[in-house]
């Protein structure tokens, strides 16, 4: 099985925020995006960009993802955010506003003097209406591509919707991305939920992408953290239910077979994939303790 990467708990960090930027080092997320476009004002982006670049440069984020935001692509900014994200070496990029495979193929031109940089992924920001139409072809666009990241708030924007805790008027674009990300072997990425205050809103909002097939989801505020690891980790009970299911499918007696009798419930071939996923996942998440 391909190593498994926690990515339970996505959080946006504001670049220009040199406090900001300290205090992440010590949260509990996965992963961490240091944000030089939405959270950076016009006046601030070359400072975003060199203390960021610097923060990663730093290498004092531990076992954490880290990813920097750039600006897009048609902006002032864009391609030399690229450039210096790149030399920064962060494990990966996000770019905003990836709706194209020419848009993507931008990216990995502008990358193609990193070969060294081997580990260093792309992931793209899925917002728009066109995105969504291309999202076949943009997730098997290959090169350095390893994750969408759905950006929820510029959806609504761009479709002219309004935001629903059921999220019904999303529910097609999530699922298509879902199923282009599962069908190539990329990582996917939910989108967040604004109302900080909205404890069980947001509960709400982690299980239902889970319910979904996402990864994790992206968060706006370190106390959604914690909330978010537990909704997108397995249980206890899960966990001791996959190694009961691995352990049992491993007799001798059930070699070869296409299903069993454990419990007195009958479980396949494929409740053992899930079983192994399972507690890869939850060792993967006992490592970066």
């Amino acid at each position: 099985m391909t190593t498994i990467r926690p990515r339970r708990s996505v959080l946006y960090m504001p670049g220009s925020n040199a406090r900001a930027l300290e205090k992440a080092r010590n949260l509990p997320a996965d992963a961490l995006i240091l944000d030089l476009e939405d959270a950076v004002a016009p006046d601030a982006k070359e400072i975003a960009r060199a203390q960021v670049c610097e923060a990663v440069k730093a290498r004092g984020f531990g076992k954490r993802e880290i990813v920097i935001r750039v600006n897009g692509l048609g902006t002032p900014w864009g391609m030399a955010d690229i450039t210096a994200a790149a030399e920064a070496q962060p494990d990966a990029i996000l770019v905003p506003k990836i709706s194209t495979l020419a848009d993507l193929h931008t990216v990995e031109e502008r990358l193609v003097g990193y070969h060294h940089l081997r580990k260093l992924s792309v992931w793209a920001m899925i917002e728009t209406p066109l995105a969504i139409l291309n999202i076949g072809a943009l997730a098997a666009a290959g090169g350095r591509l390893g994750c969408f990241v759905m950006g929820t708030n510029d959806l609504i924007k761009e479709i002219r919707g309004v935001h629903t805790q059921d999220r019904m008027n999303l529910s097609a674009a999530l699922g298509l991305s879902v199923l282009a990300a599962r069908a190539n072997g990329i990582a996917v990425i939910d989108g967040v939920y604004n109302d900080i205050q909205n404890a069980e809103g947001f509960k709400a909002s982690c299980e239902q992408g889970r319910a979904f097939g996402f990864d994790g989801k992206t968060l706006i505020h370190p106390t959604q953290v914690e909330p978010c690891n537990e909704v997108f980790a397995p249980s206890a009970a899960e966990v001791e239910d996959a190694r009961k299911i691995i352990a049992a499918f491993e007799l001798p007696e059930n070699k070869g077979k296409g299903a069993i009798k454990l419990d007195g419930r009958m479980v396949e071939l494929l409740h053992a994939e899930i079983a192994r996923r399972t507690v890869a996942m939850a060792d993967a998440i006992a490592e970066l303790a």
